[in-house]
């Protein structure tokens, strides 16, 4: 096992990658836990779960919504929850979301950890203090930032995952590498099947990478004022593929990642086989590197997210593999650019 942590504003976050769910009591020492998950994560693992009482939501953005929160409130007020509780989310990066999110709300703030059972949510949702729920359609456009007490990443629930929320998760990875370090990008290049497979050491290897390249951002800019702006590589465009036409969040991040790397492309900051390089690599992952969509519906998207001010939009550019850079473009230079 190994720790990694982030030393947040609101508490430190400690990350225990290799730690088993089957240990998650020993981190409890609160009288009174509320687990919350969803039903396919205690279909597979509510046998695991320490004694407390569970929470179930369903799955799906569709349920990542402040009515989902105010159900749970609900719940916890009928379970006489007071600030003394400690609320753990199990499950995947919305679980992750609703948890911290419904934490940092009940009764001003309660404590909370999580453990997330997706690549996805290990590599990435669990991890730097954002939780929140979608609004009118929107991605994310209600929330706060606030650091779980842990997160207890364990690769072994990885193994009844599916394959497509699988690749999901190595979108982010390819993210990390891309955006921070050139060695692990090279890394993946040569573990990518051994990754895909599962490999024991492979993976807590490439989680382990992942997780200590997004904590050394968060702690440099843990609200997202500067260099933590550089994890949202792929994640403009990506954010907008996701919510017109309906793509897994990993799949519309590879698409947008792509974009990105074009543009990096165009503007002379990578060569040409830097590109080539990325598209092989999401490629070896199985992840999408296009899509046909309307262009309007995009941009109108794009428009609408949260990193947009005034007539420009912060995108995330190479300046080569493993360094990134934040450039205010135009939406009019980007719809010309697509």
């Amino acid at each position: 096992m190994q720790q990694i942590e982030i030393q947040g504003k609101t508490r430190h976050s400690n990350i225990f990658v290799g730690e088993r769910l089957e240990n998650l009591a020993s981190y409890l020492h609160q009288k009174q836990v509320v687990i919350i998950t969803d039903d396919n994560v205690a279909g597979f693992y509510e046998k695991d779960f320490p004694n407390a009482h569970v929470i179930r939501i369903g799955t799906g953005e569709g349920i990542k919504t402040l009515e989902t929160v105010a159900q749970i409130y609900q719940q916890l007020i009928s379970l006489d929850t007071d600030r003394s509780g400690f609320l753990v989310g199990i499950g995947g990066g919305i679980v992750c979301d609703i948890t911290g999110f419904v934490a940092s709300t009940y009764l001003r703030g309660v404590r909370f950890g999580y453990v997330p059972t997706t690549l996805l949510a290990q590599v990435d949702a669990s991890v730097g203090g954002k939780t929140g729920v979608n609004f009118m359609g929107y991605k994310n456009m209600v929330g706060v930032f606030n650091q779980p007490e842990f997160v207890i990443c364990d690769p072994g629930v990885l193994k009844t995952l599916p394959q497509k929320d699988l690749i999901s998760g190595f979108a982010e990875i390819v993210k990390h590498a891309a955006i921070a370090d050139p060695d692990y990008f090279a890394l993946l290049e040569r573990e990518a099947q051994n990754a895909l497979s599962l490999n024991p050491e492979v993976l807590e290897q490439v989680i382990y990478k992942s997780v200590a390249i997004k904590a050394d951002i968060v702690n440099r800019d843990e609200t997202e004022k500067g260099e933590r702006r550089k994890l949202n590589f792929g994640h403009t465009f990506g954010h907008a593929v996701e919510k017109t036409i309906g793509l897994p969040h990993g799949e519309a991040v590879s698409i947008g990642m792509m974009v990105a790397a074009q543009l990096s492309g165009t503007r002379g900051m990578i060569t040409e086989n830097d590109v080539d390089r990325i598209r092989d690599l999401l490629s070896r992952f199985n992840l999408p590197i296009k899509a046909d969509m309307g262009i309007e519906k995009i941009i109108d998207a794009m428009e609408r997210d949260k990193k947009r001010e005034g007539d420009g939009i912060h995108f995330v550019l190479l300046s080569k593999i493993g360094a990134a850079v934040v450039e205010k473009i135009t939406i009019a230079d980007l719809v010309r650019v697509i």
